[in-house]
């Protein structure tokens, strides 16, 4: 049994044709007679022959490689984004090398380098934000930065993000118009910038409307960050309304207020999250939440990946509304 991967040199000695005739065979638009063309598939199928896209990356201009940098990829929403990001590279024939990081600079920056010695076309960082010499220095080996609901220190990276200001407008404004006066606002312990977004958002349309508003800050983004909010502010008494800032706390305050605490929802508690995870819209929860619309987002992420900047290092930039989306076991009907 032979062992490794049938070469092209393989097929070419079974074919008894070179080993250029093989590559230009399959190389999109390059010059081979039928005859050759014919006899070189036939020899790949018996063989079991694949192309080394890695190998033929090496002899062009634009690797069709798309790195992607997250942490916590079991969370509902990153999971989400992922099945249909790398979906829709493959409709653009491009492939994706994901690499699990942690978040922090150091994590993050290896993760960076070992992308660039993979020569991939871009890369897409989904949690953390890198320094912007990080940044200069993908763009200096041709390498774009997608940033998604991220910042930095830099003009030089593309970033796309969901409106989190508007979410947090949004949840602020239908507990106002519920009637809740004295509201909480559940979020981690974490200093993700889109998280604080919302949070700050909702607490500035709260103190437009003279309604007191009681932080919880504490944990991680976590369904048992959730629960450890519910226990602490319903157990004070006098919380009407709650904003978490993640479906995942929602969860866990909402499941752990309806059946440890055996408070009614949302006749006692409006509640409203925000991301819109499919966990969310199932019947046991049918959870008010704030959408972020996952296949806009990728849609933008492509736009930015394969557009023609012809050497134009702008960024690309694009903000993405969100929209509220209204179940009635947690909030009530107007």
């Amino acid at each position: 049994m032979r062992r490794g991967f049938v070469r092209a040199l393989d097929v070419a000695l079974h074919a008894g044709v070179s080993r250029s005739a093989v590559s230009r065979c399959f190389t999109p638009g390059a010059s081979v007679s039928d005859t050759v063309r014919m006899r070189v598939e036939a020899s790949a199928r018996a063989l079991g022959y694949r192309v080394n896209r890695l190998a033929q990356t090496l002899h062009t201009e634009r690797s069709s490689l798309v790195g992607v940098v997250g942490s916590n990829l079991a969370n509902p929403y990153l999971a989400v984004q992922l099945a249909d990001l790398t979906a829709a590279l493959v409709e653009e024939d491009l492939q994706c090398l994901l690499m699990n990081a942690s978040g922090d600079g150091k994590d993050l920056r290896r993760s960076l380098q070992l992308l660039l010695e993979y020569r991939v076309r871009a890369v897409v960082v989904l949690s953390g934000a890198p320094h912007h010499s990080l940044v200069r220095e993908c763009l200096d080996n041709g390498v774009r930065v997608v940033l998604i609901n991220r910042t930095v220190d830099s003009a030089l990276a593309d970033i796309i993000a969901f409106d989190a200001e508007q979410g947090g407008r949004l949840a602020a404004e239908r507990l106002i118009a519920d009637g809740r006066r004295r509201v909480a606002v559940v979020q981690s312990a974490s200093k993700t910038l889109s998280k604080q977004q919302r949070a700050e958002a909702f607490r500035a349309r709260m103190a437009e409307a003279g309604v007191e508003v009681v932080t919880w800050a504490r944990g991680g983004n976590s369904y048992t960050a959730g629960e450890e909010a519910a226990r602490a502010l319903l157990g004070q008494g006098g919380i009407d309304g709650v904003f978490c800032v993640t479906d995942e706390l929602g969860l866990g305050f909402l499941n752990t207020a309806r059946h440890a605490l055996a408070r009614r929802i949302p006749e006692e508690v409006s509640l409203i999250a925000f991301d819109d995870v499919p966990q969310a819209a199932w019947s046991s929860h049918a959870m008010t939440t704030i959408r972020q619309p996952v296949a806009e987002l990728n849609r933008a992420v492509i736009e930015a990946l394969t557009r023609d900047t012809a050497g134009d290092r702008r960024p690309f930039v694009r903000k993405i509304p969100v929209t509220l989306v209204e179940r009635g076991t947690t909030l009530p009907g107007r």
